[in-house]
C-alpha cells in the first residue's frame, strides 16, 4: 500500500461508523490478495508473503470481532467463510496459485458488496442481510448459507 493509499484510508475511518470500518477491512483484505496474486506473477516472493501474512492478521481481527458479537446463522456462516478463506490463502501460498488467490478476493469483494449496500441505504449497524448475499459452500456451512432468509447480526 503506498502513502497516498495509507492517507486516504486514515481519513477515511476516522469518521467511520461500525459498518464503515467492516468495509474498510474487506477492502484491506481485498487489496493485499489483490497485491499478494501481482507479486506471485512477479515472481516476488517476498512481497507475495509480506501480503499474505498482512490479509492473514485481516481475518483473524475479523475473526476475533466477530466472535465478541452477537452470535446467531450469520455469526456462524461468517465464521465458517474466514476459515475458509484462511485455508484457501495458506493453500494459495503452498501451490503459489494466482488463480485461489484471485478466487478469494472475487469472494471478499462480493460480501463487501452487500456490506457497502446496507451502509449506502443508510440501515443502522444491526440489520437483516438480504437473501441475496451470495452463497458459497464452505466447511460448516450449508450450501445454501446465505440464501435461507434473512439474519440479524450487529456489526
Amino acid at each position: 500500500m503506498n502513502s497516498m493509499e495509507m492517507a486516504y484510508r486514515k481519513m477515511a475511518v476516522g469518521g467511520a461508523s461500525g459498518l464503515g470500518l467492516l468495509i474498510a477491512l474487506y477492502d484491506t483484505l481485498a487489496g493485499d490478495l489483490r497485491r499478494a496474486a501481482d507479486a506471485e506473477r512477479a515472481n516476488d516472493i517476498e512481497k507475495r508473503c509480506r501480503e499474505a501474512n498482512h490479509a492473514l492478521l485481516v481475518i483473524a481481527h475479523l475473526e476475533d470481532v466477530l466472535s465478541r458479537g452477537v452470535k446467531g446463522e450469520l455469526t456462524q456462516q461468517l465464521a465458517a467463510f474466514y476459515s475458509s478463506l484462511r485455508r484457501k490463502l495458506i493453500e494459495a501460498q503452498a501451490k503459489r496459485s494466482v488463480e485461489i488467490l484471485e478466487q478469494q478476493m472475487s469472494q471478499v469483494l462480493k460480501i463487501r458488496a452487500v456490506w457497502q449496500g446496507i451502509a449506502s441505504r443508510g440501515e443502522s449497524s444491526t440489520t437483516e442481510v438480504p437473501s441475496w448475499v451470495p452463497a458459497q459452500n464452505y466447511p460448516g456451512g450449508s450450501s445454501t448459507m446465505y440464501e435461507q432468509g434473512a439474519s440479524r447480526w450487529s456489526a
